[in-house]
């Protein structure tokens, strides 16, 4: 099972989260590329942190939305769209390449993360980029959205996510940031949902219902109030249980 979390994503003498101490625990870093978060220096020092322990770089696209930090839904031209997440490959790309490896997979970030669930127009945008710009890019994305229904159609290796701090609506989307349950903050329990997970391949929703959720890598948000601690419980429990946590991406 991978292990991921979004780190970069401060702004000049703004920090946050604890990039350095994540990196010490998961096995793939899903970094800002500047639209949504991120200045240049925070990502290439961020990319030199990955390289330095290891982890695996990928792109994490969204929105160019600097002040709503990538969570508002905006409206793309499909173009558009696409020249916007090459644009944001490119440069991480070259920030990564410069710190000795290269962006290995693509995830999209918040908003554009949750529209390209249902939104085929903006799934197939962020897919023709992908394709372009390197089709042998695995892209992560929710387990029955569109997003990856159309990446596999083009070619494109699909991996499905899971979230370890997010709450789950019955139909295996992700609970709204702007209602209750939707972020989880107790390190014992998120490790036991996602030993449950791996294990069973289960969750329990925001309404009780348990919900069927294969998963090929498990995220920690770094911008999650104690997300150090609830990513290194879930990293801890997982190896008490014999499943290895490595990279679903190789290293170059």
């Amino acid at each position: 099972m991978d292990l991921n979390s979004d780190l970069g994503e401060g702004f000049g003498t703004w920090r946050l989260g604890d990039d350095a101490a994540m990196l010490d625990i998961v096995s793939s870093a899903n970094i800002a590329c500047g639209f949504h978060a991120g200045d240049p220096r925070t990502l290439f020092e961020t990319c030199e942190r990955a390289v330095a322990r290891g982890v695996v770089i990928g792109a994490q696209v969204g929105y160019r939305d600097l002040p709503g930090f990538g969570r508002r839904f905006i409206d793309y031209e499909s173009a558009d769209l696409i020249a916007d997440v090459l644009y944001q490959l490119g440069a991480l790309d070259g920030l990564a390449r410069a710190a000795g490896d290269r962006v290995l997979y693509v995830k999209p970030h918040g908003a554009l993360y949750n529209t390209i669930v249902q939104h085929e127009q903006q799934a197939a945008a962020v897919v023709e980029a992908v394709r372009r710009y390197d089709p042998d890019l695995p892209v992560l994305g929710l387990p029955g959205s569109v997003f990856l229904a159309l990446a596999e159609d083009a070619g494109l290796r699909t991996v499905r996510e899971a979230f370890a701090d997010r709450g789950y609506n019955p139909d295996g989307t992700l609970v709204s940031r702007r209602q209750p349950g939707a972020l989880l903050h107790d390190p014992d329990e998120v490790a036991e949902r996602m030993l449950r997970l791996v294990s069973e391949h289960t969750l329990v929703a925001a309404d009780g219902s348990v919900i069927k959720v294969e998963a090929d890598s498990i995220c920690v948000h770094g911008d999650s109030p104690g997300a150090v601690d609830m990513a290194r419980a879930v990293l801890e429990k997982l190896t008490a249980a014999g499943v290895q946590v490595t990279a679903f991406a190789g290293i170059s």
